[in-house]
């Protein structure tokens, strides 16, 4: 036995909680980028509906159609 296994059970022991405690922070903060995108969608979704919702009620105008007007022939040189 080596007279430094104490020290390095204890350090294997520090870095595997550090390992543990960094890996709950980073999947809480994947939880919290997906509930703010689900949020931003939410609310894009929610304006595009209205958008739709008014234009569906109040269709625009259609342009007058102009007629086409024939195009002059050359003579041929």
């Amino acid at each position: 036995m080596n007279a430094s296994s104490p020290n390095d059970a204890g350090a294997k022991l520090k870095r595997r909680q550090d390992q543990a405690r960094d890996g709950l922070k980073a999947a809480a903060e994947y939880e919290a980028a997906a509930i703010s995108m689900r949020a931003k969608t939410a609310k894009l979704r929610a304006l595009r509906l209205a958008k739709e919702a008014e234009d569906a009620a109040n269709p625009p105008a259609e342009p007058a159609v102009k007629p086409k007007s024939k195009k002059k022939k050359k003579a041929a040189p």
